[in-house]
């Protein structure tokens, strides 16, 4: 370094030594004008801050002016805490608008009637004794008793194997009326019954209709399939609760008389094992609802008592079905019964609307192709 110098001294560079130590001053003036220092100095509060205990309450923080409403809609909006327990469901459980059906035939009463004209401004309390939830996976087998305290349930699906108490937890063995063997094993009968399903591949958003606590839906997860559970709240307590505790999608809604909040041609698949709806009832209009939301190409997966009864109750709707399902080209695609002579129905939604177009008689008849297909709410 000193031996360069003395070669610029000799050499008479002033004016090159000159300019760049006034080169360099300018660049030094420009930073420190702009950022004083590259990083920030130490001050009381950040060491506070650093020495502070994990468990340690944060500093107190520096007082701000509050900021001003946005509007006076928001401004004077005022919730109160639901009189009517943790179960109420403001829009679900209006008991004046249902008193005030006229039918309940097509399940009005289980749909949505939120309070007119004003929103409900209530919040629902926690049961008494609410606990930190159960993480996933472990969730999917047993929750807490006193997050869903319905001692009723348990008592009434205990021979059937869906839940049953233990101790302070409520514990899913993977049971139900149709799964006599076991969920897990239901599901493999379905994709060995039916290879095409290919459960995570083909088949990876499905809905479950009617779904009891969601066991379906829960073991299908390790199947690489999302599931939506998918009942009313019935006589049976909400089992939707059971289902959103343990970690599955779930939704509370019925098949009635508005359609359901999903857009069209959705999903891959659509189950319902003993799930209580009269797909043929009004002209079919329940199997229609299913049809918009199924993907062409997707099936419908029907495991009820008209598929292997042959009692005359079963085979009306079972001869009511063929009709329908004939009359909006659904493929059935196979009919088959398990170990324990549960049967299972398999139908096929066609690619295209080539078959409609060459039915002898055009009914159901096709949608109007210009209207608004994912319109969900309130149609």
């Amino acid at each position: 370094m000193a031996s360069s110098i003395q070669n610029l001294l000799k050499e008479r560079k002033y004016p090159f030594i000159f300019s760049a130590t006034v080169l360099l001053l300018c660049v030094l003036f420009f930073l420190f004008t702009t950022n004083p220092l590259p990083f920030p100095l130490p001050n009381p509060v950040n060491l506070r801050v650093s020495q502070q205990s994990p468990l340690s309450p944060p500093p107190h923080p520096l007082p701000r002016k509050p900021s001003p409403p946005l509007d006076n809609a928001r401004s004077d909006l005022h919730w109160t805490t639901c009189l009517t327990g943790a179960d109420h469901i403001p829009c679900l459980d209006n008991t004046k608008a249902i008193k005030a059906l006229q039918s309940r035939r097509h399940m009005e009463h289980r749909e949505r009637h939120c309070p007119s004209p004003h929103p409900p401004r209530c919040l629902v309390p926690l049961p008494k004794g609410y606990k930190m939830l159960v993480r996933w996976p472990r969730s999917r087998d047993m929750i807490w008793f006193d997050n869903v305290p319905h001692p009723k349930l348990v008592e009434y699906k205990k021979d059937q194997n869906w839940v049953w108490r233990s101790g302070d937890y409520l514990v899913f063995p993977g049971g139900g009326t149709q799964f006599k063997e076991g969920v897990m094993n239901y599901i493999e009968f379905i994709e060995k019954t039916l290879p095409a399903i290919e459960w995570g591949r083909h088949t990876r958003v499905i809905l479950d209709v009617g779904c009891g606590v969601a066991s379906f839906g829960g073991y299908l997860m390790q199947k690489g399939v999302l599931t939506m559970s998918f009942a009313p709240k019935d006589e049976h307590e909400a089992q939707i609760q059971f289902a959103l505790e343990r970690g599955i999608p779930a939704i509370l809604s019925v098949i009635g008389t508005q359609r359901l909040t999903f857009p069209d041609n959705v999903y891959d698949m659509i189950h319902c094992a003993r799930c209580r709806v009269h797909w043929e009832a009004d002209g079919g209009m329940p199997l229609l609802e299913l049809n918009r939301i199924l993907r062409p190409g997707g099936y419908f997966v029907w495991s009820a008592t008209p598929v292997y009864r042959d009692n005359k109750k079963d085979q009306d709707i079972w001869n009511a079905m063929v009709a329908l399902t004939e009359s909006i080209c659904w493929k059935t695609v196979i009919k088959s019964e398990d170990s324990n002579q549960i049967g299972v129905v398999m139908y096929q939604k066609p690619l295209s609307n080539t078959c409609y177009k060459e039915r002898n008689a055009d009914y159901p008849p096709l949608c109007n192709q210009r209207a608004t297909h994912n319109i969900s709410w309130y149609v």
